[in-house]
């Protein structure tokens, strides 16, 4: 199969033939891994019983779902990734917010699922072999996965979608069976190492588990469906059964992954660790599956978020292939592979992560989903792209490329955000306003949004019709900068 060539360009009709079942494979079949199972571990950590997990990790993906599903319909109207179709908001300059907000996200859920998977690796060879857990051994499986997830990366978009159709049914096969091997050990009460509540009562930390293991979930795709629905043709398929397909696929990828993590920490007694305990508790005969799952599973989710941090640095710079971002990107994510085993806490880093990424993101989708909505899902494909062909103008230039109102109100909801959230190390001055509760998500998509709505409420900031393209070194303002006052 060839390297996919495409970076953020407007991918041709002819080219989009995936459908919403392709949609439906790559997002359950990606998220069958490692990577996305320790999320289901959080609660249980958190000191919360087996239904209060359950109901928390359920709350949050529901929602996070119902409100990250419609980003699908974003990227099959404009045939491009969801950080350049956000020009259409933010400008074709100022997109660079989400190019930046994706890379982050991605970056993180790429680290996080080599650094398990690797985790869990050495912890099985260490059984079944003799392997010494030792510096080189940590560095020779790391390398190993990220080697992997490389290749399946830079070869891009066809063959991560044949991977995913195949972990879809082999990773459910190898869950199913560890259901049966952690069975005998499962209990539902509280795990007595984690120290009773994280937060001091029950409600508070019942919430920052909703956010933190089950909202983070959807929230982490905010940029990432528009690589998959870019390839879907809406003249083929209607935007209804795309969102279907995204919403079903969501759902199911998460919490299947996430619930199996909450079943087998209660089982493993995993209450301050995971890796560790998992494979100590895990039946001889499950210790192959297990490696078998550490392996494939952990590929083919990184597999995917490192093509979609090629895909946004390559956004990023215009002069750079996909490909060749993608090597970069990968250099960096295995550095913080390596600093987060030898340098965090893993259920500090991980709650911290997911709750900062989830405060300075959320706006951004919020104000994309506001601007769908009032061009009804019409764009001019051509204009996203002046940035990347390094041209001027078109009806998403605004001011220099930047819409000035679209970039303070993300800046006001992340603002609102930071300073609403409650992490191990660092607790938000707005928080006593919400009873220690953390409503970080709310108060940022909030913030952002009614921010944007003022700000714009009298046509400023807001593109005009889709026009003529812009022609390579047009110097000329656009209609949506003279309506911006620029």
């Amino acid at each position: 199969m060839p390297i996919e060539q495409r970076g953020v360009d407007t991918i041709p009709d002819e080219e989009r033939t995936s459908g919403p079942r392709d949609l439906v494979s790559i997002l359950v079949g990606s998220n069958l891994c490692l990577g996305v199972i320790i999320f289901g571990w959080l609660p249980p950590s958190f000191g919360l019983g087996w239904w209060a997990s359950v109901s928390a990790i359920v709350a949050g993906t529901v929602v996070g779902t119902l409100f990250t599903a419609p980003l699908a319909l974003v990227s099959l109207r404009t045939a491009t990734n969801l950080s350049t179709s956000s020009g259409a908001q933010f400008g074709v300059r100022g997109r660079l917010v989400g190019s930046v907000v994706g890379l982050l996200l991605a970056l993180g859920y790429t680290a996080l699922t080599v650094w398990i998977g690797g985790d869990v690796m050495l912890d099985v060879l260490g059984r079944l072999l003799g392997v010494p857990a030792n510096g080189v051994s940590y560095a020779l499986v790391y390398a190993v996965l990220a080697a992997a997830t490389v290749a399946g990366a830079v070869y891009g978009y066809r063959v991560l979608l044949a991977m995913s159709r195949v972990l879809a049914i082999g990773m459910t096969a190898l869950l199913l069976l560890g259901v049966l091997a952690y069975a005998p050990h499962f209990t539902t009460a509280a795990l007595p190492g984690a120290g009773g509540y994280l937060l001091g009562s029950f409600w508070p930390t019942w919430f920052l588990a909703a956010v933190a293991a089950g909202l983070s979930g959807p929230i982490a795709f905010i940029t990432l469906l528009g690589d998959y629905t870019r390839y879907v043709s809406p003249a083929r398929h209607t935007g209804r059964r795309v969102l279907h397909a995204t919403w079903l696929g969501l759902v199911l990828g998460l919490l299947v992954p996430q619930l199996f993590g909450t079943f087998t920490a209660y089982a493993a007694r995993a209450a301050t660790d995971y890796a560790g305990p998992l494979v100590a508790a895990s039946p001889t005969w499950y210790l192959v599956p297990l490696l078998l799952a550490a392996t494939a599973g952990s590929v083919g989710n990184a597999g995917l978020m490192l093509y979609s941090m090629g895909l946004d640095l390559d956004a990023i710079l215009p002069r750079a292939s996909r490909a060749r971002a993608t090597y970069t990107v990968a250099v960096v994510a295995t550095g913080c592979v390596f600093a987060g085993h030898y340098a965090w806490n893993a259920q500090s880093a991980m709650t911290s992560f997911v709750l900062l990424l989830t405060a300075i993101g959320t706006p951004w989708a919020v104000i994309t989903l506001i601007g769908f909505v009032r061009c009804r899902g019409v764009y001019d494909a051509d204009a996203l792209q002046v940035f990347n062909r390094r041209s001027r103008g078109g009806i998403y230039w605004y001011r220099a490329g930047w819409n000035v109102q679209a970039a303070a109100a993300w800046a006001t909801g992340a603002l609102v955000g930071l300073l609403a959230v409650s992490l191990p190390s660092y607790e938000g001055p707005l928080l006593g306003l919400t009873g220690g509760v953390d409503c970080s998500f709310l108060l940022s998509g909030l913030a952002g949004g009614v921010t944007y709505l003022l700000l714009t409420a009298r046509g400023a900031g807001a593109p005009a019709a889709p026009q003529e393209p812009a022609e390579p070194g047009e110097r000329g303002e656009s209609a949506a900068a003279v309506a911006a006052g620029g």
